[in-house]
């Protein structure tokens, strides 16, 4: 018998948790056929020999909902082996939307998740008012990979109340009207509800956005809906109390973001808290896999105050290069910067080095602090030299949240908890955690062995597929939806992270490329080979089923 695709003689990680066996892998359609040994040819053969055959990963926490509409291969998460990605998180949503209030939701995004507003604007088709037109647009957009989307709490709000939403507390109706706003959105295919209650997050006019100080009985009702639907409700910036009331008020499934602080001892207690509030309750944590927060550069966003600082801002990176290759203008510069007062520690402050890969593991005493010191130089010298050094491509991040990766190795061990929070689509000029899922497999399982090859790809595949409720995906079975990957599990790795300017209107965003994958293969069909896209687009968007 042929079949339209066979991957054959690989190590088959079947994302259940079993470790890796040697075996076949059959396709035909959109479906596996077969798994072990196959002995039928393919139309396709694909050498899997030496390389590892998992299911595709998936990306519980993006923001590409505006990014699809001008990018529908969906980079770069669809270079580091993700096949399905969720959208909608943080409750920022194009959707409601009364056609007068989207240039509102438009800054909203711009201002929470810095995407830029001209980008969403033009880039999306904005077709809709409810929910559901939304994912009817995005079908007709015909995605790289699978897409699916939750309903966002700020966008309901506003749809409901108005302007009221920001700062005053919905009435019994309207917190009825919500709920069934809401309702009627996962009827439609949303597969979920998110909400933001993380102050910091802003309006453009500097307030904060709707539904952040929203009474946790707003919340309950919500959850009162989406709970007997069997939909996920995602909540950023919500402590444990309103988390264990909306949980207990429908008994649903919960995904909430969390971390650990840098001091010894605070990563098992991070997961002994998880621990208590998971106890009886469906609720799952993600965090980011590593140091993250800001991440700059002579190629990007130069951290810097002074006239002459700004002079240099207004210039590409030639220019740039040119600039600081001039001694009068350097010493300029080093003269500001000496006499600056940084709004960040330079303590947590990291260069990724000039390698082919990224350094995001350096230790503690290794930030540039510590490296200009050593070198008898201050940081604004080392910036400048690094960048010299590197014709201005060299990079530096800023590790805001989750410093210590001792301590979130011993988060990340507990089973309520995955590696995750890459933000795909959002703060494209600001950081690049696309990768994440390389970067589990390349540190946190190959060079650290924190999780074995079963459970590592069982925490990007499977258990990410439960929290969504994709029983058909997630794991590789006879008459699972074909989503698969074949990489070399000894070379994958992040690439240095990169500017372009590719959004609309020539906006700037970091990209990050891989290596090691061999072929990402899409509801059947071959989607990324080498790191480079077929140009096939069989995702598809994934509506919510009860």
């Amino acid at each position: 018998m042929a079949h339209d695709i066979v991957i054959r003689g690989g190590d088959i990680v079947d994302g259940t948790g079993a470790e890796p066996v040697p075996g076949d892998v059959a396709i035909d359609g959109d479906l596996i056929t077969a798994v072990g040994e196959v002995s039928g040819k393919g139309i396709r053969e694909i050498d899997a020999e030496g390389h590892m055959v998992s299911p595709g990963f998936i990306d519980l926490h993006t923001h590409l909902d505006a990014q699809i509409g001008w990018d529908p291969a969906l980079t770069p998460v669809s270079w580091h082996g993700v096949t399905t990605a969720l959208m909608g998180n943080c409750g920022v949503t194009f959707a409601p939307c009364k056609p007068a209030d989207r240039e509102l939701l438009a800054g909203m995004m711009e201002t929470v998740e810095d995407i830029p507003k001209h980008a969403i604007l033009t880039g999306l088709p904005w077709t809709w008012e409810h929910y559901g037109g939304y994912l009817d647009a995005l079908d007709e957009l015909e995605p790289g990979i699978n897409v699916a989307g939750m309903v966002g709490h700020c966008a309901v709000r506003y749809y409901v109340m108005g302007e009221r939403a920001v700062e005053e507390q919905a009435t019994y109706a309207e917190r009825r009207q919500m709920a069934e706003i809401v309702g009627e959105a996962i009827d439609a295919g949303a597969v979920g509800f998110s909400t933001n209650r993380y102050a910091p997050h802003k309006l453009p006019d500097g307030r904060s956005i709707p539904g952040t100080f929203a009474d946790p009985e707003e919340l309950v009702e919500i959850a009162e809906a989406v709970a007997p639907r069997n939909a996920l409700m995602q909540a950023v910036g919500a402590d444990f109390e309103v988390l264990k009331a909306i949980s207990d008020a429908g008994r649903g499934r919960i995904l909430f973001s969390y971390g650990s602080g840098p001091e010894k001892g605070m990563g098992r207690a991070a997961a002994d808290r998880l621990e208590e509030i998971c106890d009886g309750r469906d609720i799952t944590a993600i965090t980011q896999v590593r140091g993250s927060g800001f991440m700059f550069g002579l190629q990007s966003t130069l951290p810097f105050p002074g006239e002459t600082w700004e002079s240099i801002r207004k210039l590409d990176l030639a220019g740039r290069l040119a600039a600081i290759n001039e001694a009068d203008t350097a010493a300029k510069l080093i003269e500001e910067g000496k006499s600056a007062k940084f709004r960040f520690d330079l303590n947590l402050v990291f260069s990724l080095g000039d390698g082919a890969t990224p350094d995001y593991a350096a230790p503690a005493e290794n930030n540039v602090y510590a490296m200009g010191k050593a070198a008898g130089e201050h940081f604004v010298e080392t910036f400048l030299r690094i960048s010299r050094e590197s014709a201005g491509k060299g990079l530096f991040n800023l590790r805001m949240f989750n410093q210590s990766l001792t301590e979130l190795g011993d988060l990340i061990q507990s089973k309520h908890i995955y590696p995750s929070l890459g933000d795909a689509g959002a703060h494209v000029s600001q950081i690049m955690d696309a990768g994440w899922c390389s970067f589990v497999l390349s540190y946190w399982m190959r060079e650290q062995s924190l999780y074995t090859l079963g459970e590592g790809i069982r925490r990007l595949t499977s258990g990410p597929a439960r929290v969504l409720n994709l029983s058909d995906r997630g794991t590789l079975a006879v008459g699972k939806r074909a989503d698969v990957n074949v990489f070399d599990f000894d070379r994958v790795a992040e690439c240095q992270p990169e500017l372009v300017h590719d959004f609309p209107g020539g906006a700037p965003r970091y990209i990050q490329r891989s290596t090691g994958y061999k072929t990402t293969i899409v509801n059947g069909q071959v989607n990324v080979v080498n790191g480079e896209h077929t140009g096939v687009r069989a995702g598809r968007v994934l509506r919510h089923r009860g």
